[in-house]
Protein backbone atom coordinates (compact mmCIF):
# COMPACT_ATOMS: atom_id res chain seq x y z
CA UNK A 1 0.00 0.00 0.00
CA UNK A 2 1.07 3.70 -1.35
CA UNK A 3 2.57 5.61 1.97
CA UNK A 4 0.27 8.95 2.59
CA UNK A 5 2.61 12.04 2.58
CA UNK A 6 2.04 14.28 5.51
CA UNK A 7 1.54 17.98 5.32
CA UNK A 8 2.29 19.99 8.38
CA UNK A 9 0.60 23.24 7.73
CA UNK A 10 2.87 25.61 10.17
CA UNK A 11 5.89 24.00 7.32
CA UNK A 12 6.77 27.25 4.91
CA UNK A 13 6.80 24.62 1.86
CA UNK A 14 3.82 22.44 3.05
CA UNK A 15 1.11 22.70 -0.32
CA UNK A 16 -1.58 21.75 2.64
CA UNK A 17 -0.72 26.32 3.05
CA UNK A 18 -2.55 27.28 -0.50
CA UNK A 19 -5.32 24.91 1.01
CA UNK A 20 -5.29 27.21 4.10
CA UNK A 21 -5.41 30.61 2.35
CA UNK A 22 -7.67 29.98 -0.14
CA UNK A 23 -10.03 29.17 2.63
CA UNK A 24 -9.31 31.40 5.20
CA UNK A 25 -10.31 34.10 2.33
CA UNK A 26 -13.21 36.18 3.16
CA UNK A 27 -14.25 35.96 -0.09
CA UNK A 28 -13.87 32.29 -0.79
CA UNK A 29 -15.59 31.60 2.71
CA UNK A 30 -18.75 34.00 1.81
CA UNK A 31 -18.84 32.24 -2.09
CA UNK A 32 -19.01 28.62 -0.45
CA UNK A 33 -21.45 29.71 2.33
CA UNK A 34 -23.79 31.34 -0.33
CA UNK A 35 -23.62 27.93 -2.69
CA UNK A 36 -24.04 25.75 -0.19
CA UNK A 37 -27.82 26.33 -0.59
CA UNK A 38 -27.74 25.29 -4.06
CA UNK A 39 -26.37 26.00 -7.43
CA UNK A 40 -25.89 29.64 -8.40
CA UNK A 41 -25.66 31.79 -11.20
CA UNK A 42 -22.74 34.63 -11.43
CA UNK A 43 -25.63 37.30 -10.77
CA UNK A 44 -27.29 36.05 -8.22
CA UNK A 45 -24.01 35.25 -6.65
CA UNK A 46 -22.77 38.58 -6.92
CA UNK A 47 -26.49 39.84 -5.25
CA UNK A 48 -26.05 37.44 -2.32
CA UNK A 49 -22.65 38.00 -1.66
CA UNK A 50 -22.58 41.82 -1.07
CA UNK A 51 -19.77 44.25 -1.73
CA UNK A 52 -17.42 41.82 -3.98
CA UNK A 53 -16.43 43.19 -7.32
CA UNK A 54 -17.25 41.47 -10.66
CA UNK A 55 -13.47 40.79 -11.12
CA UNK A 56 -13.05 39.23 -7.01
CA UNK A 57 -15.64 37.25 -7.45
CA UNK A 58 -14.56 36.04 -11.29
CA UNK A 59 -10.98 35.50 -9.88
CA UNK A 60 -12.89 33.61 -6.74
CA UNK A 61 -14.53 31.28 -8.43
CA UNK A 62 -11.89 30.29 -10.80
CA UNK A 63 -9.17 29.85 -7.75
CA UNK A 64 -12.27 27.66 -6.47
CA UNK A 65 -12.93 25.81 -9.20
CA UNK A 66 -8.88 24.89 -10.03
CA UNK A 67 -8.78 23.23 -6.48
CA UNK A 68 -11.95 21.06 -6.56
CA UNK A 69 -13.98 22.96 -4.62
CA UNK A 70 -16.78 24.40 -7.17
CA UNK A 71 -17.86 23.14 -10.50
CA UNK A 72 -18.81 25.22 -13.18
CA UNK A 73 -21.71 24.28 -15.81
CA UNK A 74 -22.38 25.76 -19.15
CA UNK A 75 -25.76 25.41 -20.54
CA UNK A 76 -25.88 25.77 -25.02
CA UNK A 77 -28.60 27.98 -24.34
CA UNK A 78 -28.85 31.52 -25.95
CA UNK A 79 -27.89 33.57 -24.18
CA UNK A 80 -25.84 31.11 -22.71
CA UNK A 81 -26.99 30.01 -19.05
CA UNK A 82 -23.86 29.59 -16.61
CA UNK A 83 -24.34 28.04 -13.11
CA UNK A 84 -21.64 27.26 -9.76
CA UNK A 85 -22.35 24.65 -7.20
CA UNK A 86 -20.11 23.32 -4.73
CA UNK A 87 -18.56 19.69 -5.93
CA UNK A 88 -18.38 17.00 -2.86
CA UNK A 89 -15.32 18.45 -1.33
CA UNK A 90 -17.04 21.83 -1.37
CA UNK A 91 -19.49 21.25 1.03
CA UNK A 92 -16.89 19.43 3.06
CA UNK A 93 -16.31 23.08 3.97
CA UNK A 94 -19.81 24.47 4.42
CA UNK A 95 -20.49 23.51 8.25
CA UNK A 96 -16.79 24.39 9.73
CA UNK A 97 -16.98 28.32 7.46
CA UNK A 98 -20.72 28.49 9.03
CA UNK A 99 -19.67 27.67 12.09
CA UNK A 100 -16.63 30.66 11.49
CA UNK A 101 -19.59 32.39 10.35
CA UNK A 102 -21.70 32.09 13.25
CA UNK A 103 -19.19 32.97 15.71
CA UNK A 104 -18.14 36.29 13.66
CA UNK A 105 -21.65 37.49 13.94
CA UNK A 106 -22.53 36.08 17.79
CA UNK A 107 -19.12 37.76 19.46
CA UNK A 108 -19.80 40.84 17.10
CA UNK A 109 -20.25 43.28 20.26
CA UNK A 110 -17.35 42.22 21.81
CA UNK A 111 -14.92 42.37 19.08
CA UNK A 112 -15.96 45.74 18.59
CA UNK A 113 -16.25 46.28 22.35
CA UNK A 114 -12.00 45.11 22.54
CA UNK A 115 -11.42 47.88 19.52
CA UNK A 116 -12.73 50.43 21.11
CA UNK A 117 -11.07 49.69 24.28
CA UNK A 118 -7.69 49.36 22.45
CA UNK A 119 -8.41 52.15 20.43
CA UNK A 120 -9.02 54.17 23.33
CA UNK A 121 -5.26 53.02 24.81
CA UNK A 122 -4.25 55.59 22.40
Amino acid sequence: MPQRLEFKVMTATCPSRTSLARIANKWTAMVVIALSAGSMRFRDLRTTVDGISAKVLTDTLRDLERDGLVTRHVYAEVPPRVEYELTALGRTLHMPLEALSRWAVEHTDEVLAARDQYDARG
